[in-house]
């Protein structure tokens, strides 16, 4: 699996917003500035993770985009889906139930099963709130 620049923009405008959350809703303009990203990529992350249900846009004097649930209420794979689709190693387990012809007679598929798991639980380890504080810390995962 690969992180697409979409993927890692849609994390740093999740970061962004909660540790500026304070400030009410905050411009696309202002995200841009302070992470130097175009306001037009921006606003094509910003639409999934409305549609996902994880960020809010308000129009007018006041508008910008917010956060709608507690930063502690957010995964980091909450946030990936919502921009990249599937959390998947391999092709074949983007679906369920899994679509492959070779699927009963696969020998590598528990392998990439265990794969998709451990990449699975670290997204879900760490949450919203988590990456918000890491700033300039240095994460260590333990299998």
């Amino acid at each position: 699996m690969k992180i697409s620049t979409r993927g890692r923009y849609a994390l740093r405008l999740m970061i962004d917003l909660a540790q500026n959350k304070e400030q009410g809703n905050i411009s696309l303009k202002d995200v841009a500035k302070r992470q130097e990203i175009s306001i037009k990529y921006l606003e094509q992350i910003a639409t999934p993770l409305i549609r996902a249900g994880l960020i809010k846009s308000v129009r007018g004097a006041q508008g910008g985009y917010s956060l709608t649930r507690d930063m502690n209420k957010y995964t980091a794979k909450d946030i990936l889906v919502a921009v990249e689709g599937p959390i998947a190693c391999v092709a074949c387990l983007e679906t369920e139930p899994n679509q492959c012809p070779r699927y009963s007679e696969c020998l590598t598929l528990p392998f990439y099963k265990g794969l998709n798991k451990v990449i699975t639980d670290y997204l879900e380890s760490y949450t919203l709130e988590d990456l918000a504080d890491l700033h300039g810390y240095q994460i260590e995962y333990i299998i």
